[in-house]
């Protein structure tokens, strides 16, 4: 855990700006100018609170964050994914994430630790300064409930992905970054007993997605809030509060919220932000305002297309869907091909999938050229990545009520999805009438898997529920039950550490 990480100055956070021109994201492009002094004045512009606040978002953008590597430790090392691209190609340690021979020095694992403590520090920061404004009171507790939300984001990244970790509530200081104190582990019950403390005050203090102005559309909401929470509590077994949040959820208690009809729409451009999100991560098309080539990563590799190639978003061909996934879905399930593109396709835009390196490729990662807004480069794409939706809120609440016994709502929950899955056939995607628990709390995980297909939380839920050896040596990854669980502690860090920091067991 290198110390520069966490020891940011102002003048650092106020340069983590990015570059918007989207009508529905203005705060994500602060005016007037980008960088402030760092002095005093500081301080006489209220604007610099706002931007104090946008750097805990922009770090979701960053390549470090929410691309390669983050599409390597959740998605690649699961069974939903194959590595792709070429054999050769191994996309710096992607075939290690693949087959499981990963080691401390895998660097995937080193952005992963780096780019969450990297957003911890920039909420910190905001917590620290945003008191130090002269503003309106309201407008100082949204803005302590968005970061302490956002903060609660990076750690359950974190916690799910090392285990034992530092607890870092305060600006780390020249000092404090000399004491061994700041690398103090901390066991995964104290840092979600962290995380669900900063959920239940956004939860209590952030606005309804209804009660935004247009041009704040992506900030952190109630309704966000209660989704995190809820899927925190699943993760803790915690089913009454997974399935009362859950509950105000679908039922309107924390912000206007419903499934799409179309499952299909939900990844395209008319899709963001629509009724089926929570929280998505916000991207322009630009080159400071995108997840940077988080597409471009997945995209199509050396396609030949019913149309020029130069009208088709193409990229480096990592992490292609399985076969065992595209067997997974039953015939007739429309999530089938809204998830997967297989080489044969005719793709929303009129795009037809002739030939190509791989067999298969991420639909939800594609952005079409020919009909979605696009920044020039395949760099950067104008892709929100979804992170909390209304179909995952369902099967919370359908796998809460299972546990507490409720088999009826269980079903209404799980058969909701089912519904939407079949489409406009009516003979595909039958609906679940079994009422035992033990078999439809197998059936519940299932169709975590056929909704969330590609969606980065597929190795987490076979952590979660206690399959992941099972499964994953099934689909030929070399998982070893108690160590692969959770990754390595970076050994760049241990290092920068002293040796404070404990490596997790067998690595």
């Amino acid at each position: 855990m290198k110390k520069n990480i966490f020891v940011i100055n102002i003048i650092a956070v106020l340069a983590v700006m990015i570059i918007a021109s989207s009508c529905n994201k203005e705060w994500l492009n602060p005016d007037p100018e980008n960088i402030a002094s760092g002095e005093d004045s500081t301080y006489a512009d209220p604007a610099n609170a706002a931007r104090f606040v946008t750097a805990a978002y922009t770090n979701l953008l960053t390549w470090e964050q929410s691309s390669f590597a983050w599409i390597g430790t959740t998605s690649i090392i699961s069974d939903d994914a194959d590595k792709g691209s070429s054999p050769g190609d191994l996309g710096t340690d992607k075939d290690q994430l693949d087959n499981f021979t990963f080691t401390a020095t895998t660097p995937s694992f080193k952005d992963g630790w780096n780019s969450n403590f990297l957003g911890i520090s920039y909420c910190n920061q905001a917590l620290a300064n945003v008191p130090l404004f002269t503003i309106e009171d309201a407008l100082k507790n949204r803005y302590y409930a968005e970061v302490r939300y956002l903060r609660a984001f990076y750690y359950f990244n974190l916690v799910r992905m090392y285990g034992n970790v530092p607890k870092l509530d305060k600006v780390v200081s020249d000092d404090d970054a000399q004491s061994p104190e700041l690398f103090k582990q901390l066991p995964p019950d104290s840092i979600y007993a962290f995380i669900k403390s900063d959920l239940e005050f956004a939860l209590k203090t952030l606005p309804k997605n209804t009660e935004y102005e247009p041009g704040n559309i992506g900030r952190a909401t109630q309704g966000a809030a209660a989704a995190l929470l809820a899927k925190v509590s699943m993760y803790r077994k915690e089913w009454e509060r997974a399935y009362s949040l859950t509950d105000s959820i679908v039922n309107g208690a924390v912000g206007s919220y419903a499934l799409v009809n179309d499952y299909r729409t939900i990844w395209r451009e008319v899709g963001e932000n629509s009724s089926e999100s929570l929280f998505e991560i916000q991207s322009t098309g630009q080159q400071n305002g995108s997840v940077r080539q988080y597409s471009q990563v997945q995209g199509i590799k050396e396609g030949q297309f019913n149309v020029p190639t130069s009208q088709v978003f193409q990229g480096w061909g990592f992490n292609t869907p399985s076969a065992d996934l595209y067997n997974a879905y039953s015939e007739g399930d429309v999530r089938r091909d809204a998830t997967i593109i297989s080489v044969g396709n005719t793709l929303f835009d009129g795009v037809v999938v002739n030939s190509a390196f791989n067999p298969r490729y991420n639909y939800k990662a594609y952005v079409s050229i020919r009909q979605e807004t696009q920044g020039g480069s395949t760099d950067f794409s104008n892709k929100n990545i979804r992170i909390l939706r209304m179909g995952e809120i369902y099967l919370i609440r359908a796998e809460a009520a299972n546990e507490l016994g409720m088999s009826a709502e269980a079903l209404n929950s799980l058969n909701a999805i089912r519904t939407r899955a079949r489409g406009d056939n009516p003979n595909a995607v039958p609906n679940i009438t079994l009422t035992d628990q033990g078999q439809l709390r197998q059936l519940i995980w299932n169709e975590r898997r056929l909704e969330l297909g590609m969606e980065h939380d597929r190795f987490f839920d076979l952590v979660r529920t206690g399959r992941a050896g099972e499964v994953l040596r099934a689909h030929g990854k070399n998982f070893v039950d108690g160590k692969n669980e959770i990754f390595p502690i970076p050994q760049d860090e241990i290092a920068a550490s002293g040796g404070v920091l404990v490596q997790n067991p067998g690595y």
